[in-house]
């Protein structure tokens, strides 16, 4: 049912475009008589748009339909009005081009650049705790020039004397209480020349600068001692 009303509605469109252009035709060879004067250039095109302030009641709109003038002037005007309706549709599509281009090198431009710093190879540091205080809640004032890089961190932690062997967990975090961990990594020790070590890979890339602590966690003690740290 929908498609035969489809095709039905299609072939009135043909008709009825059909009918206009046999008018047209009429007019333009002057086979009908126009009554009253000519009206204004302004009155035409806004005939010629279609505009809504035009009624079909005007007399102007019988004369401009029979006169042969005015007729020529009309189509000039929705030829015009069809010329620019496509330059816009054209400026418009260009402009939706270069808004997808520009979007395109951004995302591009942005994936290179995440390309570039995942591939890119990790800094080396190694912090030295050997000689700082572990005791907890104390900030040992030996660390307050230690600073790290806001980069992917091949770190080294030289852990306190007489620090037990095993896995720890090492975090950044803002505040000595654990709050705010920004990054972290487990790894175990490595005894090297008598020194208990932690060697480990820690991702900084998104850390803003500023002051935060180095937290070292023992597996099977639990807690936490906290070092000043400043990511620059």
């Amino acid at each position: 049912m929908w498609l035969s009303w489809r095709r039905s509605s299609r072939a009135e469109d043909r008709i009825d475009k059909w009918i206009t252009q046999q008018h047209q035709r009429r007019v333009l060879a002057g086979e009908t008589t126009p009554s009253g004067p000519c009206p204004d250039e302004t009155f035409l095109r806004a005939l010629a748009r279609r505009s809504k302030s035009i009624v079909l009641s005007d007399p102007r709109v019988d004369h401009a339909a029979t006169c042969p003038i005015c007729m020529k002037r009309l189509l000039a005007h929705r030829q015009e009005n069809q010329s620019q309706r496509r330059k816009l549709a054209w400026a418009l599509a260009g402009a939706a081009c270069l808004i997808l281009v520009a979007g395109l090198i951004g995302w591009w431009r942005y994936q290179s650049r995440e390309q570039m710093l995942a591939n890119a190879a990790p800094v080396t540091e190694t912090v030295d705790l050997w000689n700082a205080a572990t005791y907890r809640g104390q900030q040992p004032t030996q660390l307050q020039s230690v600073s790290l890089p806001a980069a992917r961190v091949h770190m080294t932690i030289i852990l306190p004397q007489f620090s037990s062997s095993g896995r720890y967990l090492i975090a950044v975090t803002r505040d000595q209480n654990g709050n705010g961990v920004v990054a972290e990594g487990i790894a175990a020790t490595q005894p090297i020349g008598g020194q208990e070590k932690v060697v480990l890979d820690l991702d900084l890339r998104s850390v803003k600068a500023g002051a935060y602590f180095l937290s070292t966690t023992h597996e099977r003690d639990q807690a936490a001692y906290y070092y000043p740290l400043q990511v620059k």
